[in-house]
């Protein structure tokens, strides 16, 4: 599906965005992941082999994106895919209810899961426009955007952060769609991954997502359970379609 691609993945060296990696990659792309942290960049190296390309940096910061793309295009040609799977949780910084909202906590979530996202948007959109080319958008959304979980998951700023995603995404979309750039949301629900381990090692947490999430027995979600959309809708299969925030969430957003 992906035969002849070569995509940058921001946040691709664990999780979600490693699991991505492989899955493009099995799908005849070329891969450049960027993600923060040595450990993770080593291991990721040794799971991607020659066909990737692994750097570290961090997504919040300015140029590490085209830095990324710059490498893409210097070693497998030219950019034709951005995967911005990079985020997480600000609650040890103070996210939560709103009553116990610090500043802190809400600056440093939107910088980590929404500037993150328009720094990596910005750069691949002008290595597209530079390249005359056209090319795709996903990011990294969330169930909790149009769908909370107030007992569990009551992070406030996360969840704004996810929203505003979804509508950054579809200005976007509409902007450039001349150009033959889309760019689509996948929105995931609880998801077993690093991030995730507060919920996923939590009993009752566990219990309520099963009741949430019924599909497959009722069961958190796995890295692998966004792949075959990923690959969809950055390939070529998917080039009428813009705009769009697609659910993964074992029926999250049908249930309470």
């Amino acid at each position: 599906m992906l035969s002849g691609k070569n995509i940058v993945i921001v946040g691709g060296t664990s999780g979600m965005g490693l699991s991505a990696a492989q899955a493009f990659q099995r799908q005849g792309a070329k891969v450049v992941a960027l993600g923060i942290g040595k450990e993770t960049s080593i291991r990721a190296i040794e799971v991607l082999g020659r066909n990737a390309h692994v750097l570290t940096g961090d997504a919040t910061e300015e140029g590490q994106t085209e830095s990324a793309i710059e490498k893409c295009l210097e070693r497998f040609g030219p950019l034709h895919g951005l995967y911005h799977v990079a985020g997480g949780s600000g609650r040890r910084f103070g996210d939560g209810p709103l009553h116990d909202l610090t500043l802190e906590g809400w600056e440093y979530t939107l910088q980590l899961n929404l500037t993150s996202v328009m720094l990596s948007n910005r750069a691949a959109v002008r290595q597209f426009l530079q390249q005359n080319s056209g090319g795709a958008l996903l990011n990294m959304g969330s169930a909790l955007a149009f769908s909370p979980a107030p007992q569990f998951f009551s992070t406030h700023a996360y969840t704004a952060a996810k929203a505003a995603i979804e509508g950054f995404t579809k200005s976007v979309a509409a902007y450039y769609a001349p150009q033959n750039i889309r760019a689509n949301v996948i929105a995931p629900g609880l998801t077993d991954t690093p991030m995730a381990q507060r919920a996923v090692q939590n009993d009752d947490i566990m219990q309520y997502v099963r009741h949430r999430q019924p599909l497959d027995g009722g069961r958190a979600g796995s890295p692998h359970d966004l792949d075959g959309l990923a690959s969809l809708l950055l390939s070529d299969a998917a080039n009428f379609i813009t705009g769009q925030v697609v659910a993964v969430d074992g029926g999250w957003k049908l249930g309470n």
